[in-house]
């Protein structure tokens, strides 16, 4: 009985495998019949769609959403973070022992329609001793905002200057041309400075310190790579990365220039 069920299905499967074995043929005619050349520019146009279509998505996934903000303590650091996350500047924080991060869609954004793409958001400590930290999100941030207080700037100059010549000088920032936000904060304070006169104080010291450092760089010490060019007084337009200066308030809610900065580098 078996052995008829088998047979019955042997005779239901031969027509469809004439049909198959007849539809092969004629396409082995037709792949005969095109000149060798076309086929080879078509296999050349497949190969080349599959690796461009693998670029796009191996640069898809590498395309950073990490800002980092830095600055001397006090600089008001922690109240921009709180301000870019929730729109409250969260008096009464006090300065952190350990990165501040999160990853979110700017306050401003969130009654937005459309498709906002998040932010990774870091506030790195700014005391001497825990600016280490620094290092382990620059190699990946798509953008450094430096917080300047401006209204304590000028007891702070030096200091300012050589924590933002180490950035500018690393060559995680150097090689990958990290984009660099000089924000001057607490500008709703009528002492503060403007951010044109920040700007050309940072100038001045910034060059007084490449003398003072070439000499540590050329021993391989600890800078990787100078600023500016010989014989020309230091601007910030020879750094090799985009260096912008802008002014905000934390305590305030000013931070258009920030929110504008942050959203070149991320797109939504």
């Amino acid at each position: 009985m078996d052995a008829d069920k088998i047979e019955v299905l042997k005779a239901q499967i031969q027509p469809f495998l004439r049909q198959l074995e007849e539809y092969v043929h004629g396409v082995e005619d037709y792949v005969r019949q095109i000149p060798p050349n076309q086929i080879y520019i078509a296999l050349g146009a497949v190969l080349v769609t599959i690796i461009l279509l693998l670029l796009i998505r191996a640069f898809k996934r590498t395309i950073s959403n990490t800002i980092v903000l830095t600055g001397l303590s006090g600089s008001g650091k922690t109240v921009l973070f709180y301000q870019l996350r929730d729109g409250s500047s969260h008096q009464g924080t006090v300065t952190s022992m350990e990165p501040n991060e999160g990853l979110f869609a700017l306050n401003s954004e969130t009654s937005k329609k459309g498709k906002i793409k998040a932010v990774h958001l870091v506030d790195v400590p700014g005391h001497s001793r825990l600016r280490s930290k620094l290092d382990e999100y620059l190699p990946r941030a798509a953008g450094i905002v430096f917080v300047v207080d401006a209204v304590e700037f000028l007891p702070n100059c030096r200091a300012v200057s050589e924590y933002l010549y180490d950035i500018l000088t690393k060559a995680s920032v150097v090689k990958s041309k990290i984009p660099l936000l000089i924000l001057c904060n607490k500008v709703d304070k009528v002492t503060a400075h403007t951010k044109e006169f920040i700007r050309k104080q940072l100038e001045k010291e910034i060059d007084k310190l490449r003398t003072s450092r070439k000499a540590v760089s050329d021993a391989d010490i600890s800078n990787e790579f100078t600023l500016g060019v010989t014989g020309e007084a230091f601007s910030f337009s020879q750094c090799v990365n985009k260096v912008t200066v802008a002014e905000a308030s934390g305590l305030t809610g000013e931070i258009l220039p920030l929110e504008q900065f942050i959203r070149e580098r991320v797109k939504p």
